[in-house]
């Protein structure tokens, strides 16, 4: 089975084109399920070198999740499933099972909580709290500035060069999930902020851009800087400035969606600016705060 787990993601790679990070997802959940098999008592699953993928119905499947029940969400287990739906699928088309064992098995309901966002004030608070003129000051208040002006995730961000800024059009260019790429406005403040810690750093505007195919964000070592240390330095400033809920990158998209929606944005645009492939997914953001529910009800309500 691990044999087929490595062609699999080879193919999710070089035939979907899907991101690294997706393709590490799918791995470890699939490396997961083959511990399970090779550690638990199934007698004709147990072999020296994997799991006969053969061999895998939707009993065991079941008993897999049941398994997982004890230590996971069920967001967690419902995607680990999906992992194990397209892997067996994948099977299924090059012929070494006949039907996916997997397609048998339900989903887990989910609940469908509220993304986790900051009102317009706290960000605000969030976005004036970066102080300093220091080179690496004036990049922690260009991220968060872009993060939220923007909406991208932070793998986007971290995916930048200089050259995918247009300072003229206000525009950078974006390669998202899957390998697809778009354009996105840009504030003007988050592009001031940008333009400072650029020239801090040495960069300087010409034309409609800035030249120059290097990483936008530079880390102290002036290399590019990851995502994981971006997510460090927002908690940092988070601490810093003693704010009640703490927010992470992706929670600033979350944040950028609701306000655009609040504001009476349309959803297709925020789907489009959001670099969804499903309105179904910019739907979660649809949520909008009381103060606007009530300000609604007593306008248009006539027992108000």
């Amino acid at each position: 089975m691990r044999g087929w787990i490595e062609t699999f993601i080879e193919a999710l790679s070089a035939e979907k084109g899907f991101s690294a990070n997706t393709c590490r997802a799918y791995r470890k959940d699939l490396e997961q399920f083959l511990a399970y098999l090779q550690d638990s008592a199934r007698g004709a699953l147990k072999r020296e070198k994997g799991a006969d993928v053969g061999k895998v119905d939707d009993i065991i499947i079941r008993s897999y999740l049941a398994f997982l029940h004890k230590k996971n969400k069920k967001s967690t287990i419902a995607r680990k499933l999906s992992s194990l739906r397209s892997f067996f699928r994948f099977l299924v088309k090059r012929g070494e099972m006949s039907t996916n064992p997997a397609e048998a098995v339900l989903t887990p309901k989910r609940g469908k909580p509220i993304p986790n966002y900051l009102p317009v004030d706290e960000v605000f608070r969030l976005l004036d709290g970066v102080k300093g003129e220091s080179v690496l000051a004036l990049r922690n208040r260009a991220i968060i500035e872009t993060l939220y002006s923007t909406g991208v995730r932070v793998a986007e961000l971290a995916g930048l060069d200089i050259r995918d800024v247009d300072f003229d059009k206000g525009f950078m260019r974006v390669l998202g999930k899957g390998n697809k790429e778009r354009l996105v406005p840009v504030g003007k403040k988050a592009l001031t902020c940008i333009r400072a810690y650029l020239e801090k750093r040495g960069r300087v505007k010409t034309g409609s851009g800035i030249k120059g195919g290097e990483p936008l964000f530079l880390n102290s070592r002036d290399g590019r800087l990851s995502t994981r240390s971006i997510a460090r330095l927002l908690e940092k400033v988070i601490r810093q400035l003693g704010l009640l809920r703490p927010i992470s990158p992706h929670g600033l998209r979350h944040t950028f969606a609701t306000h655009m929606l609040d504001a009476g944005a349309d959803l297709r645009v925020v789907q489009e600016l959001l670099g969804h492939a499903s309105l179904t997914t910019t739907q979660r953001y649809t949520h909008v705060s009381i103060d606007r529910l009530m300000e609604v009800y007593d306008k248009a309500h006539p027992r108000r």
